[in-house]
């Protein structure tokens, strides 16, 4: 019984151990970890095999190696997520992904548009943080984790929206085709370079300088703190934010049966009893409480957080996208103004798939004030008035007052990032 407590000691040590062999193994797993050399000791000049040996003198120290800058759009859907994702897809340096949570959420919680368990957001979340860990560290494998049904020899036909992202429609992932598949449509793509090599998808992220992925489901900044704060990551979030008023507009033309019961109270003038109001004050509820966190301006954002509303960007798509570049640090190039000179000033014809992004942008913009009836406006003005008057939209009084564009409903502000 003398040594009991040595025996003690041992275990608790023999415990520690082990936690910490198994962290710094799943850390390994995604991200590389880089000495701090000894002077005296150590010198990584020495040995460039083995760059990543670690000096028994001294800690280990990760962090962003590649450099890379890691963007996130975070939004909410029928907001302009696609058009702002486009503005990153179009960049020859940024290797662009479009909604790659929708497989998490799909093999985790198929029914999670209809579920309000805090459970099912947390665990939602916490599988959305390690994914995003991993392809921003270009590790596609992560994946397939969540693709059904399982890749074969890491290749997949399954990825959601894959024609969507340039980067995955284009050398080494799909051969060249010829000079007119240069620009694949989304669905030409799909049709044209066949399943999805994995392997190659990673070596094409890898060869990109930048990372940018768009979601709309992560319900708030606050859900990003670990992402943010990971030394391993440079990442900058652009949150992407709308009038209220534009995104029920939108989200009933849309998704027409999901958002029947709008469209019935829009059509007949009486708002039904079993009307689900949390399809519009969620939005809102999750636009207070980010906004209020970024526009706080907590340390740990400094540096990381841009907000950005959709009319700014509709009314002047050129200055706005300059001043977006201009956050990330990353060098605006010729595809994406072009890209911008050729997508935002198309015709009322232009925009007929639900995700295009072809449009008269300014008109698209207020589009929204004759698609829904003034009670409908006026009840989601009473429901979402904080927020409405936290980024700077102004009420309508009256229908004549809706109508009239020559009423701006949108006042001047100015969201500087926070530097």
């Amino acid at each position: 019984m003398q040594c009991s407590w040595k025996a003690v000691l041992l275990l608790a040590l023999a415990s520690i151990a082990i936690q910490y062999t198994a962290i710094r193994t799943f850390t390994a797993k995604s991200f590389h970890s880089c000495p701090i050399p000894n002077p005296v000791n150590c010198s990584l000049s020495q040995d460039t095999d083995v760059a990543d040996r670690l000096c028994d003198e001294n800690p280990t120290f990760p962090y962003n190696l590649s450099r890379k800058t890691h963007v996130l759009i975070l939004a909410t859907t029928r907001s302009g997520s696609s058009f702002v994702g486009q503005l990153f897809n179009q960049h020859f340096d940024v290797f662009y992904l479009f909604e790659p949570l929708y497989h998490v959420q799909y093999t985790l919680i198929p029914k999670l548009t209809q579920s309000k368990s805090t459970t099912d957001r947390r665990v939602m979340l916490g599988a959305s943080r390690d994914l995003l860990r991993s392809l921003y560290d270009c590790d596609l494998y992560f994946l397939e984790n969540y693709i059904k049904p399982q890749p074969v020899n890491h290749t997949t036909d399954r990825l959601f929206r894959r024609g969507a992202s340039k980067a995955l429609c284009s050398p080494p992932v799909c051969e060249p085709l010829g000079a007119v598949d240069l620009h694949l449509e989304e669905g030409d793509c799909v049709k044209k370079c066949g399943t999805l090599n994995l392997t190659l998808a990673t070596e094409s992220c890898r060869e990109h300088g930048h990372v940018a992925i768009k979601t709309v489901r992560v319900p708030e900044v606050s859900d990003l703190r670990a992402l943010v704060e990971d030394p391993r990551l440079n990442l900058k979030v652009i949150q992407l934010v709308r009038d209220p008023r534009g995104i029920l507009a939108s989200r009933s033309e849309t998704f027409r049966d999901t958002y029947r019961l709008w469209r019935i109270w829009d059509g007949t003038g009486r708002k039904p009893y079993n009307l689900d109001v949390t399809q519009l004050t969620t939005v809102c509820e999750d636009f207070w409480n980010s906004v209020s966190t970024g526009l706080n301006r907590p340390p740990w954002l400094k540096g990381k957080y841009m907000l950005v509303r959709y009319e700014d960007l509709a009314r002047n798509p050129m200055k706005k996208t300059e001043e977006i570049y201009d956050f990330l640090g990353i060098p605006m190039d010729s595809n994406v103004e072009r890209w911008i000179q050729n997508n935002t000033r198309g015709d009322r014809s232009s925009s007929k798939h639900k995700y295009g992004t072809v449009r008269n942008s300014a008109a698209t913009a207020e589009k929204w004030r004759f698609r829904l009836s003034y009670e409908i406006v006026a009840f989601t003005q009473h429901a979402c008035q904080q927020v409405l008057a936290q980024l700077g939209y102004k009420t309508a009084g009256s229908e004549e007052e809706l109508k009239n564009l020559s009423i701006s409903l949108v006042e001047e502000r100015d969201f500087l990032p926070f530097s």
